[in-house]
């Protein structure tokens, strides 16, 4: 963890930010190895340009730092709210930080924490540092990489038992159910990425479509986007499948989103934009007529978040580099019939672009699944 801090102090520099206020989240955790949850009672982990470390936190809290030997020094308050300015203000005198700005995550930090630093801050302006903790936080070590590797077997695992047990008639939301379950029996943490989408026949033209009790029946696409974690490490992986006879079009939809998968994998190298992965995605569906149906970017990061750096979209300029870990996803959505997505996660390495998903990508008719 001590390394991690290092790297992130001329990151800091570079960026101008001479202090990081944390809260409870991701970046937190890949710093420190510490875990909490964001709750009514204020954490924040403060860090100074030396790589000093306050931590305000409840005292019930405390205990979590015993085996920490990052030298992290806490500050904590009681149960009476009128505590907690203390803690602040003592925390940000230790580390010297009162005439100074403050860099924060701007998606995460709660106006609750926002109140406080303020307080122990008067006059000081807040900085988003996520483009400093994003260039921390892209490229990952081996180790992470293989905690991604063993979400995603979790995940393939945990799909392949629940399309054993699917049948007609059943719900989206019976299917999601089932599909926790087996997540958690394969092994998962309990914090899943996301909740898993599953969309039967017109649903699925929705990309965030949300499991409701619509039955399965004959012709139905079904589209399902699930993960898994491993300390912490997600997977995120979307495949579609048939159920009977399906309308010809959305078979040809399939193939053209298949192609356009196989072309996103197949463009991304280190060096190369991140954008050039989404145009050489977005080309196959745009040449096939259906431009207008691919509605979201390509992909995006994966790791200790769901939705992190770098975003593959067109215009991104980003480089790729070696480590870097992302979705390539795309899709097509025809309202009121269906809809096809195909998701794969991958890694930035010397030969390009490698899949850590590994089930197969076509369009697969669901009986040839249950009960298998």
């Amino acid at each position: 963890m001590r390394s991690r801090i290092e790297k992130l102090l001329p990151l800091m520099d570079d960026f101008g930010i001479p202090g990081i206020a944390l809260n409870p989240g991701p970046t937190l955790t890949y710093l420190t190895g510490l875990h909490f949850h964001l709750m009514e009672r204020p954490t924040v982990l403060l860090i100074s340009a030396e790589g000093e470390m306050a931590l305000v936190l409840p005292a019930l809290e405390a205990g979590k730092l015993v085996a920490n030997s990052l030298g992290i020094h806490t500050f904590t308050y009681d149960d009476n709210p009128e505590t907690r300015p203390g803690a602040f203000m003592r925390a940000i005198e230790h580390l010297d930080l009162p005439g100074e700005d403050l860099g924060v995550e701007s998606a995460r930090m709660r106006f609750l924490e926002l109140m406080y630093l303020g307080e122990a801050l008067p006059g000081r302006a807040f900085i988003d540092a996520s483009p400093c903790l994003a260039d921390l936080r892209m490229v990952k070590d081996q180790a992470e990489v293989e905690k991604m590797r063993q979400a995603v077997r979790i995940a393939q695992t945990a799909l392949i038992e629940t399309l054993k047990a699917i049948r007609a008639g059943m719900t989206e939301k019976e299917t999601a159910n089932q599909l926790i379950i087996q997540l958690l029996q394969a092994g998962s943490g309990p914090e899943l990425p996301f909740a898993p989408i599953v969309a039967f026949g017109e649903n699925s033209a929705n990309p965030h479509s949300v499991p409701t009790d619509r039955k399965l029946q004959q012709g139905d696409l079904v589209l399902v986007d699930w993960g898994a974690s491993c300390e912490g490490y997600l997977s995120d992986i979307t495949r579609t499948f048939t159920f009977g006879t399906v309308d010809p079009e959305l078979l040809k939809v399939g193939e053209i989103v298949l192609q356009s998968n196989q072309a996103g994998r197949a463009a991304g190298q280190a060096g190369l934009a991140a954008g050039a992965v989404d145009r050489a995605a977005r080309s196959v569906i745009s040449q096939a007529g259906y431009g207008e149906a691919f509605i979201h970017r390509t992909g995006h990061g994966l790791g200790l978040e769901a939705h992190e750096e770098p975003y593959i979209f067109d215009g991104n300029t980003l480089e790729l580099a070696l480590g870097m870990t992302f979705t390539v996803e795309p899709g097509i959505y025809l309202a009121g019939k269906g809809g096809v997505r195909i998701e794969d996660d991958v890694v930035v390495t010397e030969s390009g672009l490698e899949s850590l998903t590994d089930l197969p990508r076509a369009l697969l008719p669901l009986e040839h699944l249950m009960g298998a």
